[in-house]
């Protein structure tokens, strides 16, 4: 008879018990960078988040003897839903020791809730959606994630591929150095100058004194673009909301750029500084002063990460992603900056990794979303 028991989270207890396993697991892992605790609690429902007015999850956390060894959290994102027109589930923030049966028993509790609302695939992990942190780490385990990036042991793959899981699509990251700049591909340089031409593009970088328009703007051209991505759903208006009052603490003007044609904003990108070091030294706290140790003298960090460079649909493959790229150029250098990471990159997306390719990028870490179920697509590559 097995030792375990997965229960559903349903009381603060089990709430804390879910939300502080990481720290138990991850203890003496150098490269680990614990979740910022308020925004992990929102994500996992267990405050008000925005993605669950139109979804719902249950969590689970598996015990031996009393003490957490396990957790998952099972997902219908319905939106997803009716996009797609699919009965597919979704699970994230999955965390295990390493112990099959443990995370085989939080795959059958997660699998077991999906079914009862009538859902038998399964892909994950999403923690909630893709607009969040998504994918497991399988490549890159000798340093830490960048900002907004996950992180897990390398253990995970065998246990969730031994719960009946094949990959469905993986994600990159490339790195990549200041001194690169210096030795981009001229046909690059090209390209910018034609399609600024062509369009007559005008760039510019957020705005303080409009700051909450520009941040709206960039999020409406980011679901505008990415209709046609793998397993993209749109933003909600409320999550838009949501994630543009988040946004306006992390981000900083010179590391945005918007490109307008006739005064209209047609693409746009943004780079975050990479917080995690700071994250790690506050262990995740922001509360009381850990927003003090946050954000104070950020033109000492000297790492970015590039989220997101988004063209609306009629303007795509024309070069605009590299055009607004353009403008952050001389923004880096005046800053300092020293290293980039350009992530995440779908597989699927061969012009954005071919660019990155050709202009010197290194690819450093693989993500992977995982699939399960009758009705999965699975790669043949495993």
């Amino acid at each position: 008879m097995s030792d375990i028991s997965v229960v559903p989270v349903q009381t603060k207890r089990q709430q804390k018990q879910f939300l502080m396993l990481p720290w138990k697991l991850y203890r003496d892992d150098p490269y680990w960078i614990p979740p910022l605790r308020q925004n992990q609690k929102e994500l996992a429902g267990f405050a008000r988040h925005p993605f669950y007015d139109h979804s719902e999850g249950q969590a689970f956390v598996a015990l031996r003897g009393g003490e957490p060894v396990g957790r998952i959290l099972a997902i219908v994102n319905n939106p997803h839903i009716e996009r797609y027109k699919e009965r597919r589930g979704f699970f994230g923030f999955f965390e295990s020791i390493d112990d099959q049966e443990v995370a085989t028993e939080l795959f059958e509790a997660a699998k077991g809730w999906l079914a009862e609302r009538d859902i038998q695939d399964i892909r994950g992990p999403m923690n909630p959606s893709m607009n969040y942190e998504i994918g497991l780490l399988i490549d890159g385990f000798d340093s830490s994630p960048q900002f907004m990036m996950t992180y897990n042991p390398p253990y995970y793959a065998k246990l969730i591929e031994g719960c009946g899981f094949r990959k469905s699509q993986d994600m990159y990251a490339f790195w990549g150095h200041v001194d690169m700049l210096e030795t981009l591909d001229q046909k690059m340089h090209f390209v910018v100058e034609e399609a600024t031409r062509r369009f007559g593009v005008t760039l510019r970088r957020i705005e303080k004194k409009h700051f909450d328009r520009d941040v709206r703007t960039f999020l409406d051209i980011y679901n505008s673009s990415l209709g046609g991505t793998w397993g993209f759903t749109p933003l909600s208006e409320g999550e838009i909301q949501h994630m543009a009052a988040s946004m306006k603490h992390l981000i900083v003007p010179e590391m945005t750029s918007i490109a307008e044609v006739d005064g209209r904003p047609v693409a746009a990108a943004f780079t975050l500084l990479n917080y995690n070091p700071r994250i790690k030294k506050i262990d995740g706290k922001l509360f009381p002063f850990g927003f003090l140790s946050l954000f104070w003298n950020r033109r000492a960090i000297k790492q970015i990460r590039l989220i997101s460079t988004n063209v609306i649909p009629e303007y795509q493959k024309w070069g605009l992603g590299l055009v607004i790229l353009s403008r952050l150029v001389p923004e880096i250098i005046a800053w300092g900056v020293e290293e980039a990471e350009f992530s995440w990159v779908l597989e699927s997306n061969h012009l954005s990794y071919k660019t990155l390719q050709r202009g010197g990028a290194k690819l450093t870490k693989t993500y992977r979303v995982y699939d399960c179920g009758p009705n999965s697509e699975w790669s043949e590559e495993t």
